[in-house]
This record gives structure tokens, C-alpha cells and sequence, in this order.
């Protein structure tokens, strides 16, 4: 029997030195790392997910104080989510609280057993952020 593919699901995980981007698998189960990019690079690569196999909405981390109020970064995110809404303007911007996973993906790359250089390098950490951010969402709508 033949499943039906469905679009992406994109997470991104904004940061002041990387941007980390995750996708769903064709059915919507997985979060896979998809990579780390400065902005441009980020929106072509966006532009090419959504030609290529479609995107149904991005899930973007938006940057709070563990007590619930903003911080610097949060703003830049509110900028980037309107250069998103433009530039994608059919496909949906969700956001979701991201305080604490760039910890709990440098908690899960320690435990793979990666040394801590092999961690960091090109940007594996922020990737996958954004894995867990995307888990986060498809947990959240079961």
C-alpha cells in the first residue's frame, strides 16, 4: 500500500553566530539535521526545500528567559520572522519556546561519545537544536 508524502516540516533554531536547520522526514515521524547557515544562505536553501518537496510550515525558536520574558536575541527573531513571512508568505511561521535546547543537544552529542571538537564542528550543535525544537512540535500534535 502506498503512503502518501506529505510536505516538510522545518525547524529552525535562530543563533547570533549560526542558524540551525532541521526537516521532517517525507511522513512527518523524524527530525533530520539539514545544516548551518548565515541568513542568505538560509533563505535560498528554504527556497529550494519549499520548490523541491514543499514545505507545510516552519517552526521557528523563539529566544525567552527561563522566567518567560524576552532577551536580546528575541528581537532579532521577531525581524527574521517578517523577512520569513514575506519572502514565504503561503507557508505558516510557528513559534516555539527554544530555552534550553542548544543544552539538551549538546547533552545528547556528549552522550553519542563525540569528543567535544567533533561536537561543535560546522555547526553540529545548532543543527541540531533544531532537531529538537522540530521534535518538540511533532510531539506536541500527537
Amino acid at each position: 500500500m502506498a503512503t502518501k508524502q506529505r510536505k516538510r516540516i522545518l525547524a529552525i533554531d535562530y543563533g547570533a553566530k549560526r542558524i540551525g536547520l532541521a526537516k521532517t522526514d517525507p511522513l512527518q515521524l523524524f527530525a533530520l539535521p539539514v545544516g548551518t547557515f548565515d541568513e542568505e544562505q538560509l533563505l535560498h536553501v528554504l527556497d529550494d526545500i519549499n520548490h523541491t518537496e514543499g514545505i507545510e510550515c516552519i517552526v521557528l525558536g523563539y529566544p525567552l528567559n527561563a522566567d518567560g520574558t524576552q532577551n536580546r536575541m528575541t528581537g532579532i527573531v521577531d525581524a527574521f520572522a517578517e523577512r520569513l513571512r514575506q519572502q514565504f508568505n503561503s507557508i505558516p511561521i510557528l513559534f516555539i519556546d527554544e530555552h534550553g535546547s542548544s543544552k539538551t543537544a549538546g547533552r545528547i552529542l556528549a552522550g553519542s561519545g563525540l569528543g567535544r571538537k567533533k561536537r561543535t564542528a560546522k555547526g553540529r550543535l545548532d543543527a541540531a537544536a533544531a532537531c529538537i525544537l522540530l521534535r518538540q512540535h511533532l510531539d506536541s500534535r500527537q
